[in-house]
């Protein structure tokens, strides 16, 4: 039976199949594209950081509010209330997102922003440098071993950071994790796309010192970001909570001091 998973990647890779653009040329693009502000440096403070989404829709939720998306006004307001950085989805088929979205936020915002969508080719590494991503997400569980190679390689190519998504421990075996600037855990599956909210804690153990960490998906509260800033998550990436939000800078706001005042409490009691 197929699942979500299935028919959106048999999507991508049809359209990365057909997609005949040069790759010099735009190679030739991106060197022209301006600096973005660091991903990995982000989400290295001491807090543990909020990265703030946007996106319309899910295959699972649909629509995830009623009200326009205007990805330039919600950028702002996340940046206001103190993200770290953003992602953007731009997926269009099964999100409702788009590069012209990510180039609009990029104009807007001086924060990192991530990539967010299903990449399968080094061309969709090139297309998020030019529309001014610092990072993209690559998810080792959709690709082979292969192409999870081929792309990281070529993010370092292109200059483009990498959020290696995971779902399980034995993920990380699968590439070299130097080239990672992060490591992502998704709590959603990506075949049912239902969240399993002990999935972050039990691999976070699994994750190296000194790379930082990302818990993603399932976060429902301010609760949620202090219990994983305190099993030592460098960032929580925040989508449906800020997304359904009616005052998206205040949310993010509370996200943010959720994430500081866990790792000040740790400081403050760690023994003389």
């Amino acid at each position: 039976m197929a699942t979500y998973l299935d028919e959106i990647m048999s999507w991508h890779r049809e359209r990365a199949r057909q997609d005949t653009r040069s790759i010099a040329g735009l190679l030739r693009e991106a060197e022209l594209a301006s600096a973005r502000p660091g991903f990995r440096r982000a989400l290295s403070r001491p807090e543990c950081g909020i990265i703030a989404e946007i996106k319309r829709r899910s295959p699972s939720k649909g629509a995830l509010t009623d009200a326009e998306v205007v990805p330039v006004k919600l950028a702002r307001e996340y940046e206001e209330g103190g993200a770290a950085a953003i992602s953007v989805l731009t997926d269009g088929r099964f999100f409702g997102g788009s590069l012209p979205d990510l180039a609009a936020v990029a104009n807007a915002v001086d924060l990192p922003l991530l990539r967010k969508d299903f990449v399968v080719s080094p061309r969709d590494l090139i297309d998020a440098k030019v529309a001014g991503a610092s990072a993209a997400l690559v998810i080792a569980g959709a690709l082979d071993d292969e192409e999870l190679a081929t792309l990281l390689s070529a993010a370092a190519d292109v200059g483009v950071e990498t959020l290696v998504e995971v779902h399980h421990a034995g993920e990380l075996e699968r590439f070299d994790l130097s080239l990672a600037a992060a490591i992502g855990v998704n709590q959603r599956d990506l075949e049912t796309f239902a969240v399993d909210r002990d999935r972050a804690v039990a691999v976070r153990g699994a994750i190296p010192a000194g790379i930082p960490a990302v818990a993603e998906s399932g976060i429902e509260s301010a609760s949620d970001v202090t219990a994983l800033a305190r099993v030592g998550f460098s960032a929580v990436l925040v989508g449906e909570l800020v997304m359904r939000s009616p005052a998206r800078r205040e949310t993010v706001m509370e996200l943010v001091e959720a994430g500081r005042s866990v790792r000040q409490d740790l400081r403050d009691n760690q023994p003389g």
